[in-house]
């Protein structure tokens, strides 16, 4: 049950227009960045919103792991995309891996600000 988990808010996002609304591409990446970095995944949901008088509809591409799961939520009327990586260490240390993703996943989007956080969870209490 032990296990870390990552999230970043990510706001001002300068990649190209398509990593915000294309779904498909987006979920395709997520999945690349999972392997690259040594993680199975197991399974995977890509969605596009539809638009709104606001702009275009988002997209939420997620990642079923065996490890846990990575999420990524995006905003294109706000620039805006929200991350969440979470990896059990019950077998081993994923946290190295999970770093990964998440590096590979900032990198990806070009934000002006990114605030990222950090949680280990599953830790009995002494």
């Amino acid at each position: 049950m032990q296990g870390l988990h990552l999230t970043a808010d990510l706001h001002g996002c300068r990649c190209a227009p398509e990593w915000l609304v294309d779904a498909q591409r987006l979920g395709e990446a997520c999945v690349q960045a999972v392997r690259d970095a040594g993680l199975q995944p197991v399974g995977q949901l890509f969605h596009r919103f539809p638009g709104t008088l606001q702009g275009p509809g988002g997209v939420t591409a997620t990642v079923l792991l065996a490890e846990s799961h990575l999420c990524v939520h995006t905003w294109p009327e706000q620039a805006a995309v929200t991350l969440d990586v979470y990896v059990c260490n019950f077998g081993g240390d994923h946290c190295a891996q999970a770093h990964a993703v998440m590096d590979a996943l900032v990198a990806r989007f070009d934000a002006q600000t990114v605030l990222r956080q950090s949680l280990e969870r599953g830790r009995v209490p002494a």
